[in-house]
């Protein structure tokens, strides 16, 4: 899977908008796709929605549960 994630970021990013005049491009350049990748993109896997709302919308979900009182044994 993560050899998977280095191609993408090697066909969108380091190759699509190169060529760089340093390093310190390439790292901004870098810092701006990750944050795209987890907050913008859609992911077809997950509904077509960002991998950041999907998260989100999770623990919504998983924190409504009901929660044991203290003292009182725990479901799980």
């Amino acid at each position: 899977m993560a050899e998977s994630v280095i191609g993408l970021y090697k066909t969108e990013c380091v190759r699509h908008e190169g060529p760089w005049r340093g390093v310190d491009d390439l790292e901004l350049a870098t810092l701006n796709w990750v944050w795209w990748f987890n907050e913008i993109r859609l992911h077809g896997q997950i509904g077509h929605v960002p991998p950041v709302e999907f998260e989100n919308s999770y623990y919504r979900h998983f924190n409504a549960l009901p929660q044991p009182r203290s003292g009182e044994p725990s479901l799980y």
